[in-house]
């Protein structure tokens, strides 16, 4: 089951920016890329290295530990292999929101 949560403001990242969201014991790293937000696990399933301090090309993410590129759009590695976990975006009555699942098990990558 998937529960909408209302997005803090202030974690809100700017166009070209990033933030970090502590939410029900998940991080999260939040993109902003052209004005279209992306929420992705901060954690590089690899060796937990944080993504939202890792260098951004177009809509990958490059991890700062070794070096794994993930798309934040899907969470998928280049070529194939690891991935990060996806949460969608939206907007309930002019709040912007995240989609988080009920339990760690229902994470995605697509």
């Amino acid at each position: 089951m998937i529960r909408h949560v209302d997005l803090p403001e202030d974690r809100i990242p700017g166009r070209g920016q990033r933030s970090i969201l502590h939410l029900e014991g998940r991080c999260i790293a939040l993109f902003n890329v052209d004005d279209t937000l992306y929420a992705i696990d901060d954690s590089c399933p690899h060796a937990g290295g944080s993504l939202v301090v890792g260098k951004l090309d177009g809509r990958m993410v490059q991890c700062p530990a070794h070096g794994l590129k993930f798309d934040l759009a899907t969470g998928c590695m280049r070529g194939g292999g690891m991935a990060v976990a996806t949460y969608a975006i939206g907007r309930v009555n002019n709040q912007r929101t995240i989609a988080i699942p009920e339990s760690p098990q229902e994470d995605t990558p697509l």
